[in-house]
């Protein structure tokens, strides 16, 4: 049982690793200002009203990747009050 168990699960952390690698790292100093000008740019869109003239794909894929900062958000707030209800007062 516990061998099928490894075995099964090898080939799936090796992916898991390999995209952890890419995706979770901190952004490099070279980074930083191409999400700042990103950031500028969301917020000329939100003053002007020019996100209403996205695609439905664009939009969905906007709000998948807004609803991802929330949750990642939420899991840090989760680790550091070290569980899921409430503040220790």
């Amino acid at each position: 049982m516990v061998a099928a168990a490894v075995t099964y699960s090898k080939p799936r952390l090796a992916t898991f690793w390999r995209y952890a690698k890419v995706e979770l790292i901190p952004p490099t100093p070279g980074e930083i200002p191409t999400a700042i000008q990103s950031m500028k740019k969301i917020i000329q869109s939100a003053k002007t009203g020019s996100f209403k003239h996205l695609t439905v794909k664009e939009a969905v894929l906007n709000g998948l990747v807004a609803t991802e900062v929330w949750m990642w958000f939420y899991i840090g707030e989760i680790i550091g009050k070290r569980g899921i209800v409430g503040y220790d007062v």
